[in-house]
C-alpha cells in the first residue's frame, strides 16, 4: 500500500474516533444536565377563591360588599402568583367550576373542593379564609387538603393582623411564603 494512501486512512480513522469522542462528551453532558434538572415534579394544586368569615360589627353593610371582593380578590391572586411562581406547585384553572356555589360559603360545602379539584386533575386543593375581627383587625387562614382522599395536609393561620381589608393580600402573602413555601 502506497504511504499517502496509508496516511489517508489514519486520517480518515482519527476523524471518525474524534467524532465518535465528541458524540460521547455532547451526549454525557447532555445526561448531567438532565439528571441535574430532573427532580420531583410539581404537585397541581388547585387554588380556590379567598372568602370572608366577617365578625366585626359593621359585618354585611352592603356598600362594603365590593370593596370587600375586590381585596378577597386581590388576596387570592397574590396567593397563586407566589405558589405558581414557587416550583413546588403548579396551578389547576379550577375557574369553569369556581363559581358553582359561590352564594356559599365554599368551606362549608362538605368537601365540594375535593371533588372539583379532582375534576380538574389536582392532586391538592387549597381553601383561603380571611377573618375580620374588626374593622382594623384580621387573621388569615390557609388549608391544604388532598384532592383525593380530601385528608388535610397543611394548615396555617397569621398572627392578629391590624390593617382594614386593603391588607389582605400582605397577609396572604405572608402566610403563603412563610407558612406554605418554607415548609417542606
Amino acid at each position: 500500500m502506497p504511504e499517502s494512501a496509508n496516511v489517508g486512512c489514519e486520517s480518515q480513522h482519527r476523524r471518525q474516533w474524534l467524532a465518535v469522542g465528541a458524540a460521547v462528551l455532547m451526549l454525557g453532558g447532555t445526561f448531567t444536565a438532565f439528571s441535574a434538572s430532573a427532580g420531583p415534579a410539581p404537585i397541581k394544586i388547585a387554588v380556590f377563591d379567598f372568602e370572608l368569615d366577617d365578625f366585626s360589627g359593621g359585618a354585611g353593610i352592603a356598600g362594603d360588599k365590593a370593596a370587600d371582593a375586590e381585596q378577597l380578590n386581590r388576596a387570592t391572586s397574590e396567593a397563586r402568583q407566589l405558589i405558581g411562581g414557587s416550583g413546588r406547585y403548579t396551578l389547576v384553572d379550577i375557574s369553569a367550576d369556581a363559581a358553582v356555589g359561590s352564594d356559599s360559603l365554599r368551606r362549608q360545602c362538605s368537601g365540594c373542593e375535593a371533588a372539583i379539584a379532582l375534576k380538574h386533575g389536582a392532586h391538592q386543593y387549597l381553601v383561603g379564609v380571611v377573618t375580620r375581627i374588626s374593622r382594623t383587625e384580621y387573621l388569615l387562614h390557609i388549608q391544604i387538603r388532598d384532592a383525593r382522599t380530601d385528608k388535610e395536609l397543611l394548615t396555617r393561620q397569621s398572627g392578629l393582623r391590624m390593617g382594614a381589608n386593603y391588607s389582605w393580600d400582605r397577609g396572604a402573602a405572608s402566610v403563603i411564603k412563610s407558612g406554605l413555601l418554607d415548609s417542606p
